[in-house]
């Protein structure tokens, strides 16, 4: 990848990643016109490791945000089982359906689609709030839960932040709590996909000819990520989370539209 499109993927995780529109539905959709664009096609090994380290980048967003939640972990041991728990069910459908999420990558009408259930996810979780708990009250039921929200948004499309907040207000967390939850539980499953894929740069499966777009890439996912993480919970605690639920709706209509007119040009005449 060159670096241009490097910095145009971070900008994109780095705002996508915690602005709940799906940062992993518009990689997929920007690195497939960046690749329409340049007329290559960027092998999906690289796809899948530069998605990684941009995701790594947003990590490093994250623990400085919240790095006096972080601390705190040392005398909660219960919000720590509760964070672990959460982690599960995306940490197990990451390690058994790798493979089939590789593909589904590739697929920008899935993104598409998959945007507006974001969309109901941040209407309905609005909807349903009831501003009650905070996220060490929460149960290892309503944590579980919560964490199926977060393993859902594997498919490329379905906001984490988004659905993972979402499901923690329709479960009763405050606004600031549930933002927070919603971080907090993405440290290990963002963690654990990167060593996930560094084990495989490792052993030699996977070559990286040139490290400098992947470096730039998550850089610039950092330092985006810092400045849209500190806005968003701003946003949240005013309840204007389902803001957001208008751009996924127009982006997946976009999205969607532009998949089938590619699909109909391209069959031949």
């Amino acid at each position: 990848m060159e670096i241009l499109h490097a910095i145009i993927l971070g900008i994109v995780q780095g705002i996508g990643e915690f602005l709940p529109i799906s940062s992993s539905g518009h990689l997929v959709i920007v690195g497939a016109i960046l690749d329409q664009s340049a007329g290559t096609e960027s092998d999906d090994a690289i796809k899948l490791l530069m998605n990684v380290v941009l995701h790594a980048g947003t990590l490093f967003s994250i623990l400085i945000v919240y790095r006096n939640e972080l601390l705190k972990l040392r005398l909660q041991p219960k919000v720590c089982l509760l964070i672990v728990l959460a982690s599960v069910p995306a940490g197990l459908l990451g390690v058994l359906a790798k493979d089939l999420f590789a593909e589904v990558f590739a697929t920008p009408l899935v993104a598409g689609v998959a945007l507006f259930v974001t969309a109901a996810l941040l209407v309905g979780g609005q909807k349903l709030e009831r501003n009650e708990l905070d996220y060490d009250q929460l149960s290892f039921g309503k944590a579980l839960t919560i964490g199926c929200f977060q393993a859902a948004a594997l498919i490329p499309g379905i906001s984490r932040s988004g659905s993972t907040i979402s499901g923690g207000l329709a479960l009763g967390l405050k606004r600031e709590a549930a933002a927070a939850f919603s971080f907090l539980m993405a440290v290990p499953v963002i963690g654990g996909a990167a060593l996930l894929e560094a084990k495989d740069v490792i052993s030699g499966d996977l070559v990286i000819s040139d490290p400098v777009p992947l470096v730039v890439g998550g850089i610039t996912a950092f330092v985006v990520g810092l400045l849209t993480l500190r806005w968003l919970v701003a946003l949240i605690a005013k309840g204007r989370l389902y803001w957001f639920s208008y751009y996924c709706v127009a982006a997946g209509t976009a999205t969607i539209c532009w998949q089938l007119i590619k699909s109909v040009t391209s069959i031949p005449q």
